[in-house]
């Protein structure tokens, strides 16, 4: 008999210190829901664009398109069928600012696909997925901004990134033309794994290292969002903060755990969320 996935979300999306409407929002699968199971989870993160009308609007569409488009697909998630997902989420952005005549309305979205020992990732904008495994972090995502663009040619430093004026000025977004390349990959997974979905309310001003360390000398996983987004308020954040953390408990009889690590008996809540909102 085969054995089902036991994963734990928790999730905070706050407008901040400076912003006077939240445009982020966060999105996830209902753990409650059995034919989840069989098809796996999905949790989303997106930033509406703040120089651009209706950021809001523009994040909630493309997060609800993004797991309604998910719900037809069926069993089987592949790259194509994400893409297809990503692109629906685009389209339907791009026409509710038609339809608002609200002028251009963009977002970022970055999302993770958790089924057996894989994680698929699909990604547009600067929203961020980190990996914390065996005391570390990485971050497995790609900015798509003119700042990291040129980090990557090697013209401006790494730590630029935080702290450069044009730091949120995307090159690619969703909802801005017809069409979108989203960057679609997948990750192996392994129990134990923590994901961080954060916004760049939040990296931009901790660092991965000090990431990795509220990860690491949290108590609960549950207080983790709680702790970096009061951080990040703390740091004084001038953007819209959320971040998700998604644990890797049990990945099932498909997956296998880390060489030689002993499992560990962990009972908590599926998806007991910090705030109660499915939609914050």
């Amino acid at each position: 008999m085969s054995e089902s996935a036991q994963i734990s979300v928790f999730g905070v999306s706050e407008t901040g210190n400076v912003r006077e409407e939240n445009q982020d929002a966060i999105y996830y699968s209902d753990a409650s829901d059995t034919s989840e199971k069989q098809t796996g989870f999905l949790f989303g993160i997106a930033d509406g664009m703040g120089g651009f009308a209706n950021g809001s609007i523009a994040s909630k569409a493309a997060l609800e398109t993004l797991f309604e488009t998910y719900e037809e697909i069926g069993k089987s998630v592949t790259k194509q069928k994400m893409k297809v997902a990503i692109q629906n989420a685009n389209l339907r952005v791009y026409q509710e600012a038609r339809r608002l005549a609200a002028g251009r309305m963009g977002t970022t979205l970055t999302c993770v696909h958790i089924s057996g020992s894989e994680m698929m990732i699909g990604h547009v904008g600067d929203t961020r997925a980190y990996l914390v495994r065996n005391n570390t972090i990485q971050c497995l995502t790609n900015d798509h901004t003119r700042v990291a663009e040129l980090i990557r040619m090697n013209l401006l430093p790494p730590e630029k990134a935080r702290t450069h004026s044009q730091r949120s000025v995307l090159d690619r977004c969703l909802g801005i033309g017809l069409f979108v390349q989203p960057d679609i990959f997948t990750v192996k997974a392994f129990e134990d794994d923590i994901i961080l979905l954060c916004s760049d309310g939040v990296w931009a001003v901790i660092e991965d290292d000090e990431l990795l360390r509220m990860t690491l000398e949290v108590q609960n996983i549950s207080q983790l969002p709680r702790v970096i987004i009061d951080k990040a308020l703390e740091l004084q954040s001038d953007d819209n903060v959320s971040c998700m953390a998604i644990h890797l408990q049990k990945l099932g009889s498909s997956a296998k755990k880390h060489a030689g690590e002993e499992v560990k008996s962990i009972f908590s809540k599926l998806f007991d969320v910090v705030r109660k909102e499915k939609l914050v």
